[in-house]
C-alpha cells in the first residue's frame, strides 16, 4: 500500500471509495489500480453495513452516513420520521441512530428550531 498522502494514491482511493456507494456498478478490480480497489472494497463495506449486502437486494433508498445524521437529529429535535423506501435492514440501522438522537433529545430545540422556521416564514406541518 502506498502512501495515502501521495495526492494520486489518494485521488484514486477517494474515488474508488465513492464509486462503492453506487450498488448498480458492475466491478472489476482487475481494471483499476491499487488504491482504487483499496477504497472501493472499504466503501463498499461501509455501504453494505448501512444499506445490506446486496445480493439480497438493492433498496429503494439509499442510506448514507449524512441521511443517517439527519434521522439522529430528527430523534433530538423530537421529530417524526417516514420510514418508506427503506428495507427491514436499513430500518433496524435507522431505528439505532434515530434512538441515539433520543437520548439526547432537549425539548428546547425543538422550540428554537421552530421560531428559526417561523421567522424565515417557514411553516411545519403536524
Amino acid at each position: 500500500m502506498e502512501n495515502i498522502f501521495n495526492p494520486i494514491y489518494r485521488r484514486d482511493y477517494l474515488a474508488g471509495y465513492s464509486s462503492a456507494f453506487n450498488p448498480h456498478l458492475e466491478y472489476n478490480q482487475d481494471l483499476y489500480s491499487e488504491a482504487y480497489n483499496s477504497g472501493f472494497n472499504l466503501g463498499r463495506l461501509e455501504y453494505e453495513n448501512m444499506n445490506g449486502h446486496i445480493t439480497d437486494g438493492i433498496p429503494l433508498r439509499i442510506l448514507t452516513r449524512k441521511t443517517l445524521e439527519e434521522f439522529m437529529l430528527a430523534g433530538i429535535l423530537g421529530m417524526r420520521v417516514d420510514f418508506h423506501g427503506y428495507n427491514a435492514y436499513q430500518i433496524e440501522i435507522i431505528n439505532r441512530w434515530y434512538q441515539s438522537g433520543i437520548e439526547k433529545y432537549e425539548p428546547d430545540f425543538g422550540f428554537y428550531l421552530q421560531d428559526i422556521l417561523e421567522y424565515n416564514g417557514i411553516e411545519i406541518a403536524d
